[in-house]
């Protein structure tokens, strides 16, 4: 098996789409969830952690990723990829119903190890954003939350900016943060060394 460090992408296949915590598959390997708003570039990054640029959904709407979709990959365990939150497009049922989906994920799975919070690195610090970091604080759950889309800033207002939602996050406990860029593959090496680190505990 490779070591972590050595990783260049992380292969994984499709395995399963479930509407609800009911229908996902059973709780036995270690599981890495992505979440973020619907317009925070969540499944570009997925694909550029993967090297698989159709693996998860990417659409100019966003909103589309609306199951919780699995994915397995090679060096063990499952990436999820989880309902985008807060586009308003949306129908108000259908966002709470997404809502609800993640939010029994989070709360109730037993074989999540990390989640992967992507923000709009233009954008970072949303209500949502916060309610899941609060959430993950009291739960004791590991989060890395990815400054997404740091290639549409300039590298003084980039390191600003990580400075700043750093020190913002600094009493959250179980919490890392970086700047990403899911159309560079910037910072690439540093999102997936993590997910490994997570994906290979037991």
């Amino acid at each position: 098996m490779n070591n972590a460090h050595n990783l260049s992408r992380i292969d994984s296949k499709f395995l399963m789409s479930a509407p609800n915590l009911k229908q996902c598959p059973a709780p036995e390997k270690t599981e890495v969830a992505f979440a973020g708003r619907s317009n925070a570039g969540k499944s570009s990054v997925l694909n550029q952690v993967t090297g698989n640029k159709s693996l998860a959904k990417v659409s100019k709407t966003p909103g589309r990723t609306q199951m919780i979709n699995f994915f397995e990959a090679n060096i063990g365990g499952l990436l999820v990829d989880l309902p985008g939150y807060g586009y308003a497009k949306s129908s108000k049922s259908a966002q709470i119903q997404w809502q609800k989906a993640v939010n029994e994920y989070l709360s109730f799975r037993e074989s999540l190890q990390g989640l992967i919070l992507v923000m709009d690195i233009r954008h970072p610090d949303q209500d949502y954003d916060r309610e899941i970091l609060n959430w993950a604080d009291e739960s004791g759950l590991d989060v890395h939350i990815l400054l997404n889309k740091s290639d549409k800033l300039g590298n003084n207002k980039k390191l600003d900016t990580l400075g700043k939602t750093r020190l913002k996050y600094s009493a959250y406990k179980n919490t890392s943060i970086q700047t990403f860029s899911a159309l560079k593959g910037k910072g690439r090496e540093e999102l997936i060394n993590k997910i490994a680190g997570w994906l290979k505990r037991h």
